[in-house]
């Protein structure tokens, strides 16, 4: 194409019309030239185009190096710090209503609204232009993806957490069945941060902000691309972990926990002595009369607030050994490490966070102390990293799924344990009937109740009752379904304690 020619140096061109895809072709000239970025950088899957990412985090100051190496540290603006649901909306075309739940609003408009926001808003900065695949390599379950960004934050963290996929683009050929997203920093005018999905065309868009779960495209806004298309394809995408249970004679029993964010999915897939391939999303598809599912990240985006020895010491030994780490919204203490509240150790009495320079005692502007780290402050990293993570990880067939529990934060009305009788009661009075209280990985007040169905109302992107009746469908037919239960933990209690009750209820019904 013309504009492609004209904007892509030698290099760049030569790698994007390696991917014989008129409609990727077309996406890629028309936020070029809509954008209008300084400079545009191809990433393909190799290590040397990696490396770049990585320089062009510490150059542009989006990143920081630690003491430990292979660590930085990335900082968000502090009142960009969770997703911002006010402003993430569904563009659906006029007479479309996706029911209470679900934020909408015309498609034409919100369009129009976003270009407009859109319009130059890379000028000055280097336009990124990703490829990835949502799940392992050669699988019916994966899902092509091209993101744009200008942000090198933006594209390292989605480099940790997915599989490269330039070489996936090279083999579908003119196929259009692959996820686009659109992110800029634009000015961080947070006024005007606007997140908007056009399940449509498979494409969302996200301006104004940095942290990751608003502009990570690959992250929870697939998961609304995806809720979507399994819907029309007839299998599920779930705000679920994904761990393996090690039982009696080397017996290993899969199964997957939906809960919403910041109520304890990575801490469960962390319990010592099993293994993960998960710890937030999940492909499900039904093979043989069993359902089969796979992870369609390869890395983590974590909450790291309480993490400690005794409790966590799988990631805290991962996040003090050398390796590519990225720490957002934490302390950096005055010998370049990374502090986090409910870290071992006494809290510092200086350093540097999300704040600015920060010392014991500081208020924001509304007289609020200003803790050392973000409540909401994460990492991100590769799985590779951890010695619990499972062989089938990549597994293009995915792993059987015995048992689901449905949970969430219940600060004073639940049983520890309960166990459906059938699929049907499962979905209806377990996953769909299911209450959680608010956490600080949204904006917005905290240890508020609300209704969450399958943990995931923030993500659903059909109607309600077309989402669950997508869930009574998939099972009906299933010759071993899995056992589902439900689990409401009270705020107070460690996590992990009451999964591993499930953990052994599955391994009781195995087969």
């Amino acid at each position: 194409m013309t504009l492609l020619k004209k904007r892509l140096d030698e290099e760049n061109y030569r790698k994007i019309m390696e991917i014989d895809n008129k409609k990727l072709h077309q996406f890629i000239a028309e936020y070029i030239d809509l954008c209008n970025p300084d400079r545009i950088f191809i990433r393909t899957d190799s290590e040397e185009d990696a490396k770049y990412i990585r320089e062009e985090a510490i150059r542009t100051g989006e990143e920081r190096k630690l003491a430990i190496e292979g660590h930085t540290v990335h900082f968000d603006n502090y009142y960009d710090q969770a997703r911002d649901k006010e402003h993430t909306k569904f563009l659906v075309p006029e007479g479309i209503d996706l029911g209470h739940f679900i934020d909408s609003m015309d498609k034409n408009e919100g369009l129009k609204e976003i270009r407009s926001l859109l319009k130059d808003s890379m000028k000055g900065h280097t336009m990124y232009i990703l490829f990835f695949i949502l799940g392992p390599k050669n699988s019916e379950f994966s899902i092509p993806a091209v993101q744009i960004t200008d942000s090198s934050y933006v594209a390292h963290s989605e480099d940790l957490l997915y599989r490269p996929g330039y070489e996936e683009f090279k083999k579908i050929g003119n196929s259009g069945r692959f996820f686009r997203f659109v992110h800029s920093r634009g000015k961080l005018d947070l006024s005007k941060r606007r997140i908007y999905i056009d399940t449509y065309d498979n494409i969302t868009y996200s301006v104004n902000t940095e942290y990751g779960g608003n502009t990570i495209g690959l992250k929870k806004l697939a998961l609304r691309l995806a809720i979507n298309l399994a819907s029309k394809e007839g299998w599920l995408a779930e705000h679920m972990f994904i761990v393996g249970i090690n039982g009696p004679n080397g017996r290993k029993t899969y199964f997957t926990g939906a809960f919403p964010s910041a109520c304890g999915k990575t801490s469960t897939s962390m319990m010592d002595g099993e293994t993960i391939i998960g710890d937030d999303i999940a492909y499900l598809r039904k093979k043989n009369g069993r359902v089969y599912a796979v992870n369609p990240e390869r890395g983590i985006f974590g909450i790291i607030q309480d993490i400690n020895s005794k409790e966590e010491p799988i990631l805290w030994e991962t996040l003090h050994r050398p390796g590519e780490i990225i720490f957002s919204n934490v302390l950096i203490t005055e010998d370049n490490k990374a502090y986090w509240n409910g870290k071992d150790g006494d809290i510092p009495e200086r350093g540097f966070n999300h704040s600015g320079e920060w010392f014991r005692g500081k208020k924001d502007k509304d007289g609020k102390e200003i803790p050392p780290s973000h409540k909401n402050a994460r990492f991100t990293f590769n799985m590779e990293l951890l010695r619990n993570r499972d062989d089938n990880v990549d597994n293009p067939n995915g792993v059987v799924i015995y048992g689901i529990i449905y949970g969430g934060r219940d600060s004073n009305t639940s049983v520890p344990v309960e166990e459906s009788f059938n699929w049907e009661h499962g979905i209806i009075t377990m996953g769909a009937s299911l209450e959680s209280e608010t956490t600080a990985a949204t904006l917005g007040e905290e240890g508020i109740r609300i209704f969450n169905p399958m943990s995931n109302i923030d993500f659903i992107s059909i109607p309600i009752e077309e989402y669950i009746k997508n869930n009574l469908n998939f099972g009906r037919d299933l010759k071993h379904p899995p056992n589902i239960f439900l689990s409401l933990i009270h705020i107070s209690e460690p996590t992990r304690l009451g999964m591993t009750s499930y953990a052994v209820f599955c391994l009781q019904k195995k087969k």
